[in-house]
């Protein structure tokens, strides 16, 4: 062959690194997130005013020394909060394995053998000894590597919510309960209370009757308003029992029965203000969450596309072979060789674009899930504010009814002790009086439940501290991009369809 020949293999072989390195990394695949908006409230109905809210420990506005102990108990040592930092460190984890499988693999390889073989003077036996580095590495020319790590990071990141979701629900939850546990303590103490009153009141119809001034009538209905008293206490014991062993669980601590809530005052309700609607979308991260899943499918789209497309590995070996272990490496017994392997996929009954069709439809599925997200966080917040309203109303029309009530019942007893009216009178208001109570006590915890509800559907970035105090500064994944952090909040766009605005 002439000079010119070899000139042109040699161009020839130096154009295609050349090419591969323009086209390594190249996506076939238009990002399937859309550009449609749909426009976020403004305000929300039932808000009063729009401050921004506040993003700290919001259970400490409750200004409750033994509450602030049980949730930070609680957001150490909850077995649901450890199962999902574990299933953090497997997406961690899983993402360093995506992101290896898109780098060169180097093995060492090495054989012994003895064989035996007929020759032309008899039998030949012989040793074989060999020793090679083999590596590969696949170029990503259609962006197929590529993609499927940026998709098992977004659902990294993705876990990294649920984390902070799970804080969230987590503190919610426990200070519902302890304000659960603080009402039924109340409710024990009105029992008590109110058994006592009509023990009294049933002493004072036993002097009547022997005196010959009442019935026997009124004996069996002072005695049956009694028995009814005592019996709703068991009922208020057992419901404290089973609401102290649910902290207990929470916390992580066997329900040992030894939890105790000594307090039966119910504080006043602290009011969080709502901000914008807008801005629950940074503040929750199950929002957060929803929407890198949505660009974890869009990547997964498009690594089953480039699937489609041709592959390109280079291989190379280096080593040597020799009878004698000591001159394996020795130069006249060295070997290698250097491929480009290409191959396209040409026939296979249709399962790569089977699975192109299958991520497309759920890219589908997780857009319409992120949707529902979004439009279920600004319904919390709703749901909240009219609850919130609602038991305010009610504890006031509750207020009065007790003072009515009690009014009515001290009435009662006087004219019955005075003989001006029968027994009827005092009973129905005893009842009446208790079950004021109670319904009040009941109606003032289901406002502290609304304001807890509130503060949880408002999502906060509280939670970043918090997880970093227990589990240390390792949940950041090794990236140059700039939400890399698990524990940050990478915000998603400001509309419940616009994907790109966000990238």
């Amino acid at each position: 062959m002439n000079k010119t020949g070899h000139k042109k293999i040699t161009s020839a072989y130096m154009l295609i690194p050349a090419i591969i390195f323009i086209l390594s990394g190249c996506s076939l695949h238009s990002s399937m997130l859309p550009e449609s908006r749909i426009d976020i409230p403004p305000s929300y109905s039932n808000a009063d005013t729009t401050p921004s809210p506040s993003t700290g420990r919001w259970w400490e506005q409750f200004n409750d020394n033994e509450l602030n102990r049980l949730v930070e108990q609680a957001l150490a040592h909850n077995l649901d909060i450890a199962q999902s930092y574990e299933r953090l460190q497997q997406s961690l984890a899983l993402v360093r394995a995506t992101n290896a499988s898109g780098g060169p693999v180097l093995n060492i390889e090495g054989s012994a053998g003895r064989a035996q073989q007929p020759g032309t003077f008899g039998t030949i036996t012989g040793d074989t000894y060999s020793l090679s580095a083999a590596a590969s590495y696949e170029i990503d020319l259609f962006g197929k590597l590529k993609s499927r790590t940026e998709a098992a990071r977004y659902d990294a990141l993705a876990s990294g919510q649920d984390l902070r979701s799970l804080y969230i629900s987590i503190s919610a939850r426990l200070a519902d309960l302890y304000y659960l546990a603080v009402e039924q303590n109340a409710q024990l103490e009105l029992s008590e209370q109110t058994i006592l009153s009509f023990e009294d009141t049933l002493a004072r119809v036993n002097r009547r009757y022997r005196a010959g001034l009442v019935p026997a009538i009124d004996i069996y209905q002072s005695r049956q308003n009694l028995a009814a008293a005592r019996a709703q206490k068991p009922l208020f014991e057992s419901g404290l029992a089973t609401t102290l062993n649910s902290i207990a669980v929470l916390t992580g601590k066997f329900p040992t029965g030894k939890l105790n809530i000594s307090t039966s005052e119910l504080t006043e309700a602290p009011v969080f203000s709502t901000g914008i609607p807008s801005e629950v979308l940074a503040a929750r991260p199950d929002v957060q969450a929803a929407f890198l899943r949505l660009e974890a499918k869009d990547k997964r789209v498009a690594a089953a596309i480039a699937d489609r497309f041709p592959s390109f590995n280079l291989v190379g070996t280096y080593g040597g072979a020799s009878e004698n272990v000591r001159s394996v490496l020795d130069s006249p017994n060295i070997f290698w060789n250097i491929l480009l392997q290409a191959s396209q996929p040409v026939f296979d009954a249709g399962r790569r674009k089977a699975e192109e069709d299958r991520a497309k439809s759920a890219f589908r599925e997780q857009l319409a899930s992120y949707h529902k997200t979004v439009l279920n966080a600004f319904k919390d917040v709703e749901d909240a504010l009219v609850k919130d309203k609602s038991s305010e109303q009610r504890i006031r029309m509750l207020g009065e009814t007790v003072s009515a009530s009690e009014n009515s019942l001290r009435l009662a007893i006087d004219r019955y002790m005075q003989g001006l009216t029968d027994y009827m009178p005092v009973l129905s208001d005893q009842v009446r009086h208790y079950t004021a109570n109670s319904s009040l006590l009941a109606a003032r915890r289901q406002l502290i439940s609304d304001r807890i509800q509130l503060a949880r559907a408002l999502g906060g970035e509280w939670t970043d501290n918090e997880i970093r105090k227990n589990h240390g500064n390792s949940l950041t994944l090794n990236s140059g991009d700039k939400d890399s952090g698990v524990g940050g909040s990478g915000e998603p766009p400001q509309d419940i369809n616009n994907g790109n605005q966000a990238r």
